[in-house]
């Protein structure tokens, strides 16, 4: 090597020396910068917690106000005992900032006499002493300590944060002029390399060497200089995101430690659960009853969620119902639990979170309670048809045998006991029907306001003067299209309940009132169709329902009355007859304050049905009755019946049967058919293929239950003429007669219901 070169060699390496050098210093007021910047940060989040110790101590201070609980108390007195400390750590953190220093300073004796007096307020109330307490709210001396102590608290923040923006700047300037150090020492050596080129060229390999280093060295200062203009935006987004995100969560958040205190929790966390950070779990522990999924088995102290997750368990979904000690609404919780572990592994906090299913589950719970009642609904349809044609034989007969022992009373009398028990028994088959929404309405536009005005007097003599009835209803047109008899019966059984859950007396309230239930409050019952409907509410001041009867009131034979006071079908009867005229029923009730059942009845139609009020005398005639029923006794019974009105009869079994001697010339004038019956063919299908071939011909339906054969929509059929089974011999003499005189001929069956 040359001595040229030998002395631009060693110049390099001195320059490089330099730069060295000087990057060394500058990384070390790099690092110091950041260590500024942390604890600007850590000063500013000592204030924000001085700032959560102050106002936890007047929270709880007016807590213990309102509530005079000791939990209140306690909590007050371990946050009183935070703040001086707090105080002194911060002014110990501030010790670099003299004007600071100087405002937390003044700021001490204000926030320690804020204190005193919250304590002295909470003694004096503990105590009751009002004279004292009067003293103290006239000096008005506490308000403004706090708005003085947080407006320091707000400069002491916004000095800190002045300050960290400095001291962020200068980290940024550090950088900036490392880079151009770098920069400038890279030229150097760019430099020197041109001038040894110059030299020599025949060193090119050490010129390709440099060159690569160079590239290096650039690649390596960029890297550098990016690395510390953005690692403090990026770390100042990515609290600000994780902090948004945590806030914003629809679930419950909280962090505890090993001793089961709040380190952090959310905003949800506040509105959902009322805890908030420094409550102690334990301690709210005592304000609820906890319990199982099942709302029923009590959980304990070693299952509860922090005693589980602080014992090492991790869980996904544990149910849980809270019951507030403070009448607040009963919480159905899922939870999950993680634990923290330090770095040795031992279980240093948790972190829980809280979804609340109470809407979910109560949806569930409505949809089963819905789905039940349908199914035992289906069930008492089903076993109506049988129960009714054996008590259209009982009654029937023994009617007969009533009218025949008129000059055997000993004998009448035991006629006229089955005969009542019979009648009664027909009245439980409707309620049930009822229930299960088979009876056959004939609803129209009924002016509910009016009709509650004529229920109400009846009432009264009804209910005893012990009652108080009162009624307030909406004002202007209110109708629904419903079956106003049948109103008139559910009003009644509503009315009834609410006396036997008034023994001493009270108030009777008929209410009504246009309402329109949305489609929030359809997603919370989902029987529910959304749209208009006409109110109607009945309520008592009785003793009210608990929550399991209130879910097992509508089903049949359910009651709490004692035996032989009620048959627990009232309720069911007026289920029934709301939901098959396409409405909703609740019920309100809350023990010792009495119950409001609500009906949501489909508003009208705006047509009014004529209704007629000619009755026809049950008298017999000489034509030709065709009988289709599949129940011999029935069968037997009817053709006696309508042979002793002076009726001629032919009778079939079954739908095959009776078209076959139709088809064959069998002549009659009516057609007398059960809806239900073998054959292949139902009794409106039969009527039909009757009409096909003897187009006009008469018909009048029987049944034990209606179906959708000649019901739809829960209304019967337009042009048909019904005979509910069980029915006596006038009625029967009554129904036959009319269709004959000028009842419906067979027609087409209706499409289908939508």
């Amino acid at each position: 090597m040359i001595p040229s070169q030998r002395v631009i060699l060693g110049a390099g390496l001195a320059v490089l020396l330099l730069i060295t050098a000087a990057s060394i210093g500058l990384d070390v007021k790099s690092r110091s910068d950041a260590a500024w910047v942390n604890h600007t940060v850590g000063v500013l989040k000592k204030i924000s917690d001085l700032r959560v110790l102050i106002r936890r101590a007047e929270s709880a201070a007016r807590g213990y106000e309102i509530y005079r609980s000791s939990s209140f108390n306690d909590e007050f007195r371990a946050v009183q005992a935070q703040i001086a400390p707090a105080l002194a750590d911060l002014k110990r953190n501030m010790h670099d900032n003299p004007d600071q220093t100087a405002l937390i300073e003044g700021t001490e004796p204000l926030a320690l006499r804020r204190v005193e007096i919250a304590a002295e307020a909470m003694r004096l109330r503990a105590a009751n002493d009002a004279d004292g307490i009067a003293a103290l709210n006239g000096k008005a001396e506490g308000r403004g300590l706090m708005d003085t102590v947080m407006g320091n608290l707000d400069r002491l923040s916004a000095g800190e944060e002045r300050l960290l923006t400095a001291r962020s700047q200068d980290s940024r300037r550090t950088g900036i002029v490392l880079l151009g150090i770098d920069v400038a020492g890279a030229l150097l050596i760019l430099l020197l390399v041109v001038i040894v080129t110059r030299e020599s060229q025949r060193t090119k390999s050490t010129l390709y060497e440099t060159q690569a280093a160079k590239e290096v060295l650039e690649a390596a200062v960029a890297e550098r200089t990016e690395h510390l203009v953005t690692a403090h935006d990026e770390l100042r987004l990515s609290v600000n995101v994780l902090q948004s995100t945590f806030r914003s969560m629809a679930e419950a958040v909280l962090v505890i430690d090993a001793e089961g205190t709040v380190l952090l929790s959310n905003p949800a966390a506040e509105r959902m659960l009322l805890h908030r950070t420094g409550m102690s779990l334990g301690n709210l522990r005592a304000l609820s009853d906890v319990f199982h999924g099942d709302g029923v088995t009590p959980l304990g102290s070693d299952e509860l969620p922090s005693v589980r997750v602080l014992r090492g368990d991790e869980f996904e979904d544990l149910e849980m119902i809270v019951r507030p000690h403070s009448g607040n609404n009963v919480r159905h919780l899922m939870i999950s639990g993680r634990p923290m572990r330090d770095g040795q592994g031992n279980i240093s906090g948790a972190v829980l979170v809280y979804h609340d299913a109470t809407s979910s589950r109560e949806t569930e719970r409505q949809l089963h309670q819905s789905q039940k009642l349908d199914a035992i609904g289906k069930l008492t349809g089903g076993v109506a048809h049988d129960f009714n044609n054996m008590l259209t034989v009982i009654s029937g007969n023994t009617e007969t045998l009533v009218a025949r022992l008129k000059d055997q009373p000993e004998l009448q009398r035991t006629a006229r006991l089955i005969d009542d028990a019979a009648e009664r028994c027909a009245e439980l088959i409707q309620h049930l029907l009822a229930f299960a929404r088979k009876q056959p309405l004939q609803p129209r536009d009924v002016e509910i306001n009016s009709a509650i005005a004529d229920i109400a007097k009846l009432l009264r003599p009804t209910l005893g003067e012990q009652i108080q009835i009162e009624t307030a209803l909406q004002q202007g047109p209110m109708t629904s299209h419903i079956d106003p008899s049948r109103l008139t019966n559910a009003v009644l059984n509503m009315a009834i309940n609410a006396r036997d859950a008034m023994p001493n007396g009270g108030k009777l309230l008929l209410e009504t009132r246009h309402v329109v239930l949305d489609e929030a409050y359809a997603q919370v019952n989902p029987d529910v169709r959304p749209g208009p409907y006409v109110m109607l509410a009945v309520s008592d001041t009785g003793t009210g329902m608990p929550q399991s009867v209130q879910e097992m009131a509508f089903e049949p034979f359910f009651t709490t009355k004692e035996v032989g006071k009620g048959s627990g079908l009232g309720l069911s009867m007026v289920y029934g007859f709301v939901k098959q005229s396409g409405g909703h029923i609740k019920i309100y009730s809350e023990e010792g304050h009495g119950t409001t059942i609500k009906l949501y009845l489909p508003p009208g139609q705006g047509v009014t049905e004529a209704t007629s009020s000619i009755a026809l005398q049950a008298e017999g005639g000489a034509e030709t009755i065709f009988v289709v029923e599949d129940d011999n006794l029935v069968r037997n019974f009817v053709t006696a019946q309508l042979q002793s009105l002076g009726y001629k009869t032919v009778s079939a079994g079954d739908s095959g049967a009776a078209l076959q001697m139709i088809e064959a010339g069998q002549a009659f004038d009516l057609l007398f058919t059960d809806i239900v019956i073998p054959g292949g063919m139902s009794g409106r299908v039969l009527a039909e293929e009757v009409a096909k071939r003897r187009p006009g011909v008469r018909v009048l339906y029987t049944s034990g239950y209606t179906d959708n054969a000649i019901v739809h929509h829960g209304k019967l059929d337009d042009g048909v003429m019904l005979l509910t089974k069980p029915y006596r011999r006038n009625q029967l003499a009554e129904m036959i007669r009319k269709a004959l005189n000028g009842g419906p001929s067979a027609s087409p069956a209706p499409p289908p219901p939508a």
